[in-house]
């Protein structure tokens, strides 16, 4: 067997690969299957460690981001996926795989465009509540559709609804269970307050850093924050808090990271009673199955068109509080985390919502479609 699998362009798209990788892996050992070869076709993929730790060839083919405005750069995308369609066709011609499995994002639309040429059979995922254009052309002829949120197969055409399910977010499994001992000597946290846990994404986000600062000496006389800044921000955070700092008896209570490492997370996830964070999918279900409270913080939509409607469908739930950021001031930010902190029912109510909203499973359920479909594509 042969699946090939396409997407990305950020880590929302390049990390439920991952987790459908690993999942794929379980299954073939619970049922003692031969594992598929597994193939990587896109442009430079989001982590290349990843895809080396689990055995998937990365076979390069361009892409280009065709943006929602006017741009010369428009032109430019439409010659590279030209590009990229004709080398997806000679590379999948010369592997033919069972399956092509693709998240969406612009990095797919080339090798699932040559998966239409060739026919050969296509299951795809979305994790937004808006579902990506990618998306929503290729589930024309999509065998199977995968959705995260609860109402996004509301915007794909009548016609193939009866091939949607909606199962969850795959989690990469070294990430999916937080770290519930260890964490306060891990990274030096008071024992003797909550802990909240401020996520910026993997780029970090600077209009969340600049309000947390100012918000910081109000902060960490209640709680430990622990700070995602973003690794191209992490220098400029730390001078900065350390000069707004300098006088507090309670400065050891903030720690910030640029990229929190695996085992870091977990032990933040594990120690934290409240999550600030942007709304991308992989964040909110991350989030959701930690079981946590959430403040949720998302990327404008004149910069994202996707992250309100991620939020506001996790806000529906109960599972969070959405603060859009020009809402966002340091006073609000304290308010409601004060708010979230003081009120234990409150508190309980929005982890069972989160809970609840996190569909566990999705890599697994993904991977035994995958596997059933690359076994009846086979050839006898």
């Amino acid at each position: 067997m042969r699946i090939v699998l396409t997407g990305g362009g950020s880590g929302g798209h390049f990390y439920p690969l991952i987790a459908v990788a690993e999942a794929i892996e379980d299954i073939c050992k619970e049922r003692t299957l031969l594992e598929p070869t597994l193939y990587y076709i896109g442009p430079e993929p989001f982590d290349k460690t990843a895809l080396l730790e689990h055995d998937i060839t990365y076979k390069p083919s361009p892409a280009g981001r065709m943006r929602r405005y006017a741009s010369v750069l428009n032109v430019f995308s439409i010659f590279t996926n030209a590009i990229g369609i004709i080398r997806s066709t000679f590379q999948l011609f010369n592997l033919y795989p069972d399956v092509v499995f693709s998240t969406g994002g612009f990095a797919s639309f080339p090798t699932l465009y040559a998966a239409r040429i060739l026919n050969i059979p296509v299951v795809i995922y979305d994790a937004d509540a808006n579902p990506g254009r990618v998306s929503l052309w290729s589930a024309k002829f999509a065998k199977w559709i995968g959705l995260a949120h609860p109402n996004a197969a509301e915007k794909f055409p009548a016609s193939v609804r009866d091939r949607i399910a909606r199962v969850g977010h795959p989690i990469r499994r070294e990430i999916e269970v937080p770290a519930k001992e260890g964490g306060h000597e891990f990274l030096k946290l008071d024992t003797s307050v909550p802990t909240i846990f401020i996520i910026g994404g993997s780029q970090g986000a600077r209009a969340i850093n600049e309000v947390v600062l100012d918000a910081l000496p109000a902060l960490i006389g209640k709680y430990n924050v622990v700070h995602q800044a973003g690794s191209a921000n992490l220098e400029e955070v730390t001078k900065l808090a350390t000069v707004i700092l300098k006088d507090s008896q309670f400065a050891a209570r903030y720690k910030a990271f640029g990229l929190l490492n695996t085992l870091a997370l977990r032990m933040t996830a594990g120690t934290a009673s409240l999550v600030i964070s942007r709304a991308g999918s992989g964040s909110i279900f991350e989030i959701a199955s930690w079981g946590l409270p959430a403040i949720l913080v998302p990327i404008p939509e004149d910069v994202s068109h996707d992250q309100t409607e991620n939020a506001f469908s996790y806000a529906r739930a109960g599972a969070c509080l959405v603060v859009e950021q020009h809402n966002l001031t340091p006073h609000l930010l304290v308010a409601e985390a004060d708010r979230i902190l003081g009120d234990q029912a409150l508190r309980e109510r929005m982890t069972a919502a989160a809970r609840a909203f996190a569909k566990p499973q999705a890599a697994q359920k993904i991977a035994a479609v995958l596997l059933e479909t690359a076994i009846e594509h086979e050839p006898i």
